[in-house]
């Protein structure tokens, strides 16, 4: 049985609702299109699940009128792109979730995007520059779909109810809405299965409930939301907003984000913006690192929050972290400095009449740098 969604899923960029900044009138696929003489290029679709990926690129097959085929990179095989390639005159292949790909995979697609034997369309809600390799990303162009709007979501609400012969009150189509995070798939398949569930007209926030069985946090394990909530926490911690930050602590440990993962970045955290304005943060955090190693969820859960409530309330500095990558810096700057010789271990005779370890004193406040970098101030004391 054909799902609603797809159902209801535009054919035309007429019908095809949002990404105004795409197929808009001034939109890049709009003028592409308008443009005869432009050779489409090879795309990647990037944003949230829901949004119109699949939609668009079915919708540009349409317009080209060249042969589609749809595969999923969970379960697609290097000899089915083979086939596909071989027995069709310059199709369009378009993948979804393309970041399932490992890197040896993406580059099997690179010789056939470059002789031009298929118009490849990847999908994906994963950022293209951490999960596609940079050949892949060259030869293509990165699209950006955003989440669609309120006045999105009502239009796409409005003709889904039409076809299922229903009304949906205000405070319910609120609550629909936040629900669905934006997903338009989620959204669709939650009014069809409200309609199922109830013989009255208008549909209400408890038919809404009952479809979702409970509300979908916003977060993606996988996903881009994942490195914005992640990043959340961190901001938070850095500016002492201990109720923020425990807030972004409780959405990842709501969807199972595993504790040891958010513990390290806690111990990252400890050292990178605290350092020595609170050196007892590097031992808390690591101590909270091994509480949840040993102990696990859902009891970890409260260690993590301590950890989280002393790192935000900590002093903060990152003298120590800009000091390193200052030094990083001049390491890659000037490469590999002769060492003066007072500094060096004289291991044997030869070498100690050679000048290792001539004039050395232990505590003294004479720079041990190289010679190019002994007025270098790298760590300020605060």
């Amino acid at each position: 049985m054909q799902p609603l969604a797809d159902k209801l899923r535009p054919t035309t960029l007429k019908g095809f609702v949002g990404q105004e900044h795409l197929v808009g009138k001034d939109g890049i696929v709009s003028k592409l299109f308008s443009n005869t003489e432009t050779n489409l290029p090879s795309l990647i679709l990037w944003g949230p699940p829901g949004c119109g990926k699949t939609t668009l690129a079915r919708i540009i097959a349409g317009k080209l009128k060249r042969s589609f085929f749809e595969l999923t990179a969970v379960s697609a095989s290097a000899k089915e792109i083979e086939s596909i390639v071989a027995s069709s005159d310059n199709p369009i292949l378009f993948i979804d979730e393309i970041h399932r790909f490992n890197k040896a995979q993406q580059a099997r697609l690179l010789p056939h995007i470059e002789n031009g034997k298929v118009l490849f369309i990847g999908a994906t809600t994963e950022n293209p520059s951490f999960e596609v390799i940079s050949p892949l990303l060259s030869r293509t162009r990165v699209l950006t779909l955003k989440q669609l709007e309120v006045e999105h979501l009502n239009k796409i609400t409005k003709k889904t109810c039409l076809y299922l012969k229903k009304e949906i009150n205000n405070k319910a189509k609120t609550f629909l809405f936040d629900s669905s995070g934006g997903d338009v798939r989620v959204l669709i398949n939650t009014l069809e299965i409200a309609a199922q569930l109830t013989n009255t007209k208008t549909l209400t926030t408890k038919n809404i409930e009952d479809a979702l069985q409970k509300k979908m946090l916003g977060f993606d394990k996988k996903g881009d939301a994942y490195y914005d909530t992640i990043s959340a926490f961190i901001k938070s911690m850095r500016a002492s907003d201990i109720d923020a930050a425990l807030y972004y602590l409780a959405r990842m440990v709501a969807v199972g984000q595993d504790p040891l993962y958010i513990a390290r970045r806690m111990v990252i955290f400890a050292s990178e913006d605290i350092g020595m304005a609170q050196p007892t943060a590097l031992v808390v955090a690591n101590d909270v690192f091994r509480a949840c190693e040993t102990i696990g969820y859902p009891e970890c859960q409260i260690n993590l929050a301590h950890g989280v409530a002393y790192l935000a309330n900590a002093k903060k500095s990152r003298n120590v972290n800009d000091a390193y990558f200052e030094a990083l810096s001049d390491v890659k700057k000037y490469g590999n400095l002769p060492i003066p010789l007072k500094v060096r271990n004289p291991v044997n005779k030869f070498m100690k009449d050679q000048g290792y370890g001539k004039n050395y004193k232990m505590y003294n406040n004479e720079s041990f740098l190289p010679e190019k970098l002994k007025n270098k101030k790298y760590y300020i004391k605060n």
